[in-house]
């Protein structure tokens, strides 16, 4: 199966890495929109028909051309076939359609003032219908610059109950969340199937253009409300690492969210209200996340330290990470033991200790840890004390080398702590 996952704010970013490089031809830059004027009835009836198509292809078949928005050119008979899941044998039995030789001649059986249409072809239908797919992700490559990480941590934030704000809306809600598990895009389908007889499969891949402005318009005004409820805070709740895993997300949210604009540019925003090219970037999230990290004081306590060198070397992973040094009364504390003991190996000329280093990254309100760290190693020397300097220098090492590293990973994977 051509494996695309869609979540709420992730589709377009997901299928971009699958899709194939380079624009098909007949590409045309039309943002005409095929809704302007739709009441909020007949905008519900086009995410009702999304829904339906979803759970469509969840049972296993694929979602078919809607009767209502198909142009004349498009026969029944083969977009029945196609979306029926009609083998080789019976496609092969009507004439080679003329986009098979000529992919623009698709818009003389699909309006291009109604749909998006790509064609594709492979060795069999499966790999035809993926080719389509593809294609018409290309169509949107050059003006979709998504990052996969915005959409993966988002996707994650949908799965583990943090983002909840579609409850209201249930349709929209069962079309994203059923999305989640789909091998195609949100609002796409295979409108036709040809099978020449010999080798080679042919299908065309639809988007219709009213149905997909009202989906994703939608899904942009459910994500900025998302942004606007993580960065409600008060000053106390946004210098908190709680305060930074929101405007982290809410930076994710606002990338996807340029995507679905950029997809809403193509297919037309109609009477939605939003401007694609004025929607919030995530660059301005990311900021300020930046600037929070800088107001979180990081206090550092070692036990057994030697000259400082294991409190110094964390101290400048925090401030390599963007925090700054604490006191014992601030609201994070690493809390650190160190101990070097002698190390018994026989027929040894120089003398070992071994060196472990435990440090807990704490709450200091709750109490609770939240990331721990420990290394080990063990160093040697003609005597006892030098072995112990050795050890506290290869812990310092060790420490300066992958400590911010070890941080960042950590802060990256914050969610917000409740729902929104």
């Amino acid at each position: 199966m051509f494996k695309i996952t869609i979540p709420a704010a992730a589709a377009m970013v997901l299928l971009l890495v699958s899709g194939c490089a380079g624009s098909p031809a007949g590409r045309e830059n039309s943002g005409g929109s095929g809704n302007t004027g739709q009441s909020s009835a007949a905008e519900q009836s086009a995410v009702d028909a999304a829904a339906a198509a979803v759970a469509a292809m969840q049972n296993g078949g694929r979602a078919p051309v809607s009767p209502a928005a198909a142009p004349a050119e498009a026969s029944a008979p083969q977009s029945g076939q196609a979306s029926s899941g009609t083998g080789a044998a019976g496609a092969q039995n009507r004439p080679q359609p003329a986009w098979v030789s000529s992919p623009d001649a698709v818009y003389s059986q699909y309006d291009r003032n109604v749909y998006i249409a790509q064609a594709g072809s492979g060795a069999d239908r499966s790999l035809a219908e993926k080719d389509a797919l593809a294609r018409l992700s290309a169509y949107f490559r050059q003006n979709i610059q998504g990052e996969q990480t915005s959409s993966t941590r988002y996707q994650e934030a949908m799965r583990n109950g943090v983002v909840d704000s579609y409850s209201e809306n249930t349709t929209l809600t069962n079309t994203i969340r059923t999305s989640l598990e789909l091998d195609t895009l949100v609002g796409s389908e295979i409108g036709d199937y040809w099978f020449d007889g010999r080798s080679a499969h042919y299908a065309v891949a639809l988007m219709e253009k009213a149905k997909a402005s009202v989906i994703y318009a939608d899904m942009i005004k459910a994500n900025q409300e998302v942004i606007r409820a993580l960065t409600a805070m008060t000053d106390e709740e946004k210098y908190t690492l709680d305060g930074y895993a929101r405007y982290q997300l809410a930076a994710n949210i606002a990338d996807v969210n340029s995507i679905y604009g950029s997809v809403l540019s193509f297919v037309g925003s109609g009477g939605s209200g939003i401007t694609p090219d004025k929607l919030e970037k995530g660059a301005g999230f990311r900021l300020e996340a930046a600037k929070i990290t800088k107001n979180i004081p990081i206090a550092v306590q070692v036990e057994n330290d030697r000259s400082n060198r294991v409190a110094s070397a964390f101290s400048q992973a925090f401030g390599k990470a963007g925090f700054k040094t604490g006191t014992r009364n601030s609201p994070y504390v690493l809390d650190v033991k160190v101990s070097f003991s002698p190390v018994d190996l026989p027929n040894q000329q120089n003398k070992f200790v071994r060196y472990v280093v435990d440090a807990n990254l704490a709450d200091t309100a709750s109490g609770s840890i939240l990331l721990p760290y420990n290394i080990n190693g063990r160093e040697g020397h003609l005597n006892i004390s030098e072995a112990e300097n050795r050890a506290a220098a290869a812990a310092e090492k060790k420490i300066g080398t992958e400590y911010e590293n070890t941080l960042k990973a950590y802060l990256d994977g914050l969610l917000p702590a409740k729902k929104f």
